[in-house]
């Protein structure tokens, strides 16, 4: 089975994900292009976190079962 790949754009600020570290959330939950609303462990999209929070259009890429591979910033 081919790896699929999901597109969606983020907009959360710096306190939004500060949640994360201070334990009251765990997933990032958006809506992707096509319509379904995908949740992944926040983890994966930190290393996007600047001063203002996590800005930007997204593609995640899933291999067999869904198992996450690889997060992308696309613009």
């Amino acid at each position: 089975m081919a790896n699929q790949f999901i597109r969606f754009r983020l907009d959360l600020s710096y306190g939004q994900f500060l949640a994360v570290y201070q334990g009251h959330a765990k997933t990032v939950s958006a809506v992707a292009d096509d319509g379904r609303r995908i949740q992944f462990p926040a983890g994966n999209i930190q290393r996007y976190l600047t001063k203002n929070g996590i800005q930007g259009y997204f593609e995640m890429e899933l291999g067999p079962g869904n198992k996450f591979v690889a997060l992308r910033r696309l613009d």
